[in-house]
């Protein structure tokens, strides 16, 4: 059953929507259905969208298994090219207007609308993918430490290189992907410090398309490639689509993130060049806010995955990575030592 104060919200917002829809001569018919608390998770995207083969399609995993074991209706809205935050809060809102509990904004861009919408609505529980700077009882913060995911890259890309010389391509600029690289130029020089690491970010902002656009992932991982790079690490959402085509066009690794990226139908032309996937499970996170929910103890604050928790990693899906034992007995003497605490992974 789901808690009373959430129903109780769903109630309000039937009688209310009920006059609306009266009032221009619609129909009550799917308000009969919210007053019975049959409205559960919705998401809002990020950049990208959904169909990006990484991180806003493991959102949708995550709540496509919740509407699955829960039984309930669930939403999942894009959003819009050049859209501003009253943009995002607005859409928030409406979902939490409808009776959506939990609301989940997928990426850190929905920080200040997640912040004023769940003000506006305290009775429901809002998420936020990759932002730890709300402070709200019904707020919970889903945040994970990618930088170990992405040391555990960084040393099976030491491991698989014959040309001593790696790359990563983040997306935008920003704190959040510095992560990405930190831990991935860490894991590549503690596995082998002869090996170069070539690094650079597509955009300084996510309206520049750096999250958003394939062609400028190709564009980079080709120019990485003309300079000797035969494995290339891309944190850069849609963008690495891209990263993923020029690996597999000029016979090198690609590394994938945020989901495992060999198992995308979308990229199963590409997945023979894709060496493994540092993964966060956003699906795991997303499902369990609304689990939280159902249950009756909604999880607020900062919740964070990490190797210790099994919420980030590498995927093992590409059997050739898999039965390399030279890069598996090395990923996995790197996990124990950073969850053990030997090994401190940098952030930036």
């Amino acid at each position: 059953m789901r808690r009373v104060p959430r129903i109780a919200l769903a109630g309000a917002a039937t009688a209310s929507l009920a006059l609306a829809l009266s009032a221009c001569g619609g129909t009550s018919t799917s308000d009969s259905s919210e007053s019975k608390g049959d409205k559960g998770l919705a998401i809002a995207y990020d950049v990208g969208g959904k169909g990006d083969q990484s991180f806003n399609d493991a959102a949708f995993a995550g709540l496509e298994k919740a509407k699955k074991e829960f039984g309930y209706k669930t939403a999942d809205l894009e959003p819009t090219d050049g859209e501003t935050d009253a943009d995002k809060t607005q859409r928030l809102v409406s979902l939490a207007k409808q009776g959506y509990n939990p609301v989940v904004g997928i990426g850190y861009a929905y920080a200040p609308a997640v912040k004023e919408a769940a003000a506006k609505y305290p009775d429901t529980t809002f998420g936020i993918v990759d932002d730890s700077t709300i402070e709200a009882k019904n707020v919970a913060d889903l945040v994970f430490s990618e930088q170990e995911a992405s040391y555990l890259a960084g040393v099976a890309a030491a491991k698989a290189t014959k040309t001593h010389t790696v790359g990563f391509v983040g997306g935008v600029d920003i704190p959040l992907i510095h992560k990405f690289q930190a831990g991935f130029e860490q894991g590549v020089k503690d596995t082998d410090p002869k090996v170069k690491v070539l690094s650079q970010y597509l955009t300084q902002t996510a309206d520049e398309g750096g999250f958003s656009s394939p062609d400028k992932g190709k564009t980079a991982a080709e120019g990485q490639i003309e300079k000797k790079a035969d494995v290339v690490y891309a944190a850069a959402g849609l963008s690495g689509q891209g990263v993923i085509e020029a690996a597999a066009a000029n016979k090198v690794w690609a590394i994938g993130v945020d989901s495992d990226q060999y198992r995308q139908e979308a990229l199963a032309k590409y997945k023979g060049a894709i060496l493994t996937s540092a993964t966060k499970d956003v699906a795991k996170a997303v499902y369990n806010l609304a689990k939280s929910v159902e249950d009756g103890k909604p999880e607020s604050g900062i919740v964070r995955g990490d190797l210790k928790s099994g919420e980030v990693g590498l995927a093992d899906s590409n059997p050739q990575y898999k039965s390399d034992t030279a890069v598996q007995d090395a990923v996995e003497a790197a996990k124990e030592k950073i969850i053990s605490g030997e090994i401190k992974v940098k952030t930036s």
